[in-house]
C-alpha cells in the first residue's frame, strides 16, 4: 500500500534484507568463539563452504543450516521487493537509491555487529561518496525528461 507512494518504501525493506543477507554471510564466529546472533553462535557461510570443500565438513551443524535459510530467505525478499520497486518506478532512479541504501545499512550493521568505529578519515570518504551518490541521483532524476541533443551542447 505504502510502496506505491514513495519509493523508499520498496527500496527499504529490500536494502535491509540485503545487508542482512551480507552479515549473515559475514559473520565470523565458530563453535568455539560464540556469538549471539539469532538466537546462538553462528559459523559463517563462507568460511563453512571453505571448510566444508576442504574436508571439515561443517553441514552437520546445525548453524550452518541456519545461516543458509537466512541468506535465502533475505535474498528472495530483496528480489521481491526490488522487482516491485521496478514495476511502479523507473529504473534510473531506483539502481541509484538502491545502491545508496543498501550500501549506508550494510556499513550501519557491519560497525554495529564487528564493533568497528571507523576513524574521522574513513568517515569523511564515506561521507563524500554518499553525497557523490545522491548527488548523481538527483541529476538523473532532475534531468531524465530533458531532450538535449549532442548538437545543442556545441
Amino acid at each position: 500500500m505504502h510502496g506505491t507512494s514513495n519509493v523508499f518504501v520498496y527500496l527499504g525493506i529490500c536494502s535491509l534484507a540485503g545487508s542482512l543477507s551480507v552479515m549473515s554471510c559475514k559473520v565470523s564466529c565458530g563453535l568455539t568463539e560464540p556469538m549471539l546472533w539469532l538466537g546462538g553462535a553462528v559459523q559463517a557461510l563462507g568460511i563453512a563452504l571453505k571448510l566444508t570443500f576442504q574436508g571439515d565438513n561443517q553441514l552437520v551443524f546445525v548453524e550452518t543450516h541456519v545461516c543458509i535459510a537466512v541468506v535465502v530467505c533475505c535474498v528472495l525478499t530483496q528480489m521481491n521487493y526490488l522487482n516491485k520497486a521496478l514495476d511502479l518506478y523507473n529504473t534510473a532512479i531506483v539502481s541509484p537509491v538502491y545502491y545508496v541504501m543498501f550500501t549506508v545499512l550494510t556499513i550501519v550493521a557491519s560497525v554495529i555487529m564487528f564493533n568497528d568505529i571507523q576513524s574521522p578519515v574513513q568517515l569523511a570518504t564515506e561521507a563524500c561518496g554518499f553525497l557523490t551518490i545522491v548527488g548523481g541521483t538527483f541529476l538523473l532524476h532532475s534531468t531524465r525528461d530533458l531532450d538535449v541533443s549532442l548538437a545543442d551542447l556545441g
